[in-house]
């Protein structure tokens, strides 16, 4: 070993360093300065209540002042102000925070905490000022002003000053670059950003600019649903009223405050970006709430507010450790509880709010089992059913102040505002087990799926709506929990409840010795000619068949899963397969009439008879019918259906015209 000692580190190295890089937004040198103005004034109570200071208190205020002809914005408070011993000890000692020395020594004091963590939130300043200076007087007995000066370098001054007031004065000459904080209304944005809950006035020419009251930190008891609404309105203005909102109001086992919005989902809100709003002791640090929030819970509005949230020294960004993630359980069971209340205590609202609700709801059960445990029996599905409403004593309904449970009376209402019907798997289950147990009709798309629906209905088969973009994913997860249960969607294949299954009475031509059904098989064989296309002839029950469609396009719930699964994995938009079922309703009056007219076509000379002309085309057209009902034109498919009703059209209309 050659040599062993310290490596040292020069003040003339590392202070441009703190300067420039310590913070990646130059504007937060506003929040910084104001929060340590808070909390000079916050310590001030704090000295006054230990009985160290019995002097006039005065009115707590912060006052901003711009000086256009010197270049100066200067921050004012009166607090407690320094001597030139902590002076000498805050300001000169880079890193060495006086909050948390104070914090100390005045434990339990305090009804404000103290903001400061770092004790490097001053020197924030030298980021926008060529030179800063200090004008400040102790609130001790006798007390010598001092004044502090620095132009950015090692180097500063400090003298006696002539101050008379208590407090401190911390004034910036700005470098040209940062003349922006020269006009008020820039200041007064910054001051509405970061400061304006804190719980301090903070004026400037006469004006208040922060609106002081944080209603994150009442009790939940003390505020009104309009109270609610109207911070919500405040902090998201232009938008409409949220659903509901939960309060958290936690000191164990850690700190949290905060309320939480369900806003109405617009379909252009990015589900994956936090609109939720990050304080450390009412003091804004980001609108970046991912690390501690669930990700199910992003599009959640509102307020979070912890000094139990480990931010890094710029307060920027969250450090991960063990506390997020329990916070973020934390809030996951509060919300769950929320929900669980609402549904108990007044489930036409939660119903009626379900539409927005259940994207937080079914992407949370999908990704977080404790919160699945929580809402699971939560989950509702639209239904063709015609449901009764049942009054229910409710065991429990859990509120967020953790005040205690009630009992209520409560209606169970089972439809929205619109009058639509909603019930829970379970309830379906129970209710369908005698007509078919452990089965589940779905739709996906009630505009193009509305015929498979109606014909499911009019023979009394309830359908559930799993129609939005999560669905898709949430039947994989409901057949996993319920794996005795099979999901079909109603255009996947037809129930024999469908289906008229009585060929008793069906008559056999002698003269090809085939049924009617062979026949019509043959029929549209022939006409659509796709030998993926595999046609079933059969009957649909129906009490007048006019209601009923010509023909459906089914296709078999596993092949199309598989289809819509391989389009997803390879981010490619979902074709019509082509092999598909084409089931001919051969009790509809136009399919019998095509039979009628194909057996009285003449063969002519060239093979095929105008009748049978036309019987291939209206073949062709009902198929092409079928198909538009499941969306399974492309463009091209759109334009050549387009030509074949015409030719359709003008065929009949010359027959007509004979």
């Amino acid at each position: 070993m050659l040599e062993q000692g310290t490596i040292s580190i020069h003040t003339e190295n590392i202070f441009p360093i703190i300067k420039k890089s310590l913070y990646s937004d130059h504007q937060i040198f506003l929040r910084e300065l104001v929060s340590n103005a808070v909390d000079a004034i916050q310590k001030l109570n704090m000295v006054s209540r230990a009985g160290e200071y019995s002097g006039e208190m005065g009115e707590p205020e912060i006052q901003l002042a711009i000086d256009k002809g010197k270049k100066t914005l200067s921050i004012t408070d009166n607090g407690i102000g320094m001597t030139a011993d902590e002076v000498k000890k805050y300001i000169n000692q880079v890193a060495f925070s006086s909050a948390e020395e104070f914090i100390h020594k005045y434990e339990g004091k305090a009804d404000q905490p103290i903001i400061g963590n770092f004790g490097l939130g001053f020197y924030s300043s030298f980021m926008v000022a060529t030179k800063v200076e200090i004008d400040t007087l102790s609130y001790q007995e006798e007390a010598q002003a001092v004044h502090w000066s620095c132009d950015g370098s090692p180097a500063f001054t400090l003298e006696d000053s002539s101050r008379t007031t208590r407090g401190t004065t911390i004034t910036l000459y700005l470098m040209e670059e940062e003349e922006e904080y020269l006009e008020s209304p820039r200041v007064k944005n910054l001051v509405k950003t970061y400061c304006d809950f804190m719980p301090v006035p903070i004026k400037m020419d006469g004006e208040q600019l922060n609106q002081q009251k944080a209603p994150w930190r009442d009790s939940p008891n003390s505020l009104s649903q309009e109270d609610y609404l109207e911070f919500y309105r405040y902090l998201y203005p232009f938008q409409e009223e949220p659903l509901l909102w939960v309060h958290l109001n936690t000191d164990y086992p850690f700190i949290i405050n905060g309320i939480l919005y369900f806003p109405k989902l617009r379909p252009d809100v990015d589900v994956t970006k936090g609109q939720i709003k990050l304080f450390c002791n009412q003091v804004f640090v980001s609108d970046n709430c991912e690390e501690i929030i669930p990700q199910f819970l992003l599009p959640m509005r509102g307020v979070i507010d912890s000094t139990d949230i480990p931010l890094n020294v710029s307060r920027s960004a969250l450090q991960g450790d063990r506390t997020v993630k329990r916070i973020g359980d934390y809030i996951a069971k509060k919300v769950g509880d929320r929900l669980k209340e609402l549904y108990r205590s007044d489930r036409q609202k939660y119903i009626t709010a379900w539409k927005d609700l259940s994207t937080f709801v079914k992407f949370g059960v999908l990704n977080d089992e404790k919160f699945k445990k929580q809402v699971q029996d939560l989950v509702v599905f639209r239904s063709t059913a015609k449901l009764e409403a049942k009054t229910a004593e409710t065991p429990e309904v859990q509120v967020q102040s953790d005040e205690g449970d009630a009992w209520q009376d409560v209606s169970a209402s089972t439809q929205d505002s619109n009058g639509d019907e909603y019930t829970t798997l379970k309830e379906y289950l129970e209710r369908n087990k005698e007509r078919h147990e452990n089965k589940v009709f779905y739709c996906t798309d009630e505009a193009s799926q509305a015929t498979y629906v109606e014909l499911h209905k009019s023979q009394g088969l309830e359908v559930l709506f799993m129609d939005s973009f999560i669905d898709t994913h949430f039947i994989n997860f409901l057949e996993q929990e319920y794996n005795d249960v099979k999901f079909t969607r109603v255009d996947s294949d037809l129930d024999n409840t469908l289906l008229d299954k009585d060929t008793s009475g069906e008559i056999v031509d002698p003269k090809t010795n085939k049924t009617r059904s062979e026949t019509i098989k043959e029929l549209f064989e022939k006409a659509i000619n796709k030998p993926k296309v595999n046609i079933r002839a059969e009957a649909l029950k129906a009490e007048t068949q006019q209601g009923t469609p010509p023909a459906m396009v089914l296709l078999p719930e596993i092949l199309r899963r598989l289809r819509d699964m391989n389009a997803l994995m390879q981010q490619q938009g979902t074709e019509f397969p082509e092999e598909h079922i084409l089931l001919v309703n051969t009790a509809h009056p136009m399919i019998q009439n095509l039979a009628e007219i194909s057996q009285g076509a003449i063969i002519q000379g060239d093979g095929e008879s105008p009748s049978s002309q036309l019987v291939n085309m209206i073949c062709q057209h009902v198929y092409d019918l079928a198909l538009m009902s499941q969306k399974g034109f492309d463009a091209e498919g759109m334009k050549s259906f387009v030509e074949r009703s015409n030719d359709v059209l003008t065929k009949l209309t010359e027959q007509a015209a004979k």
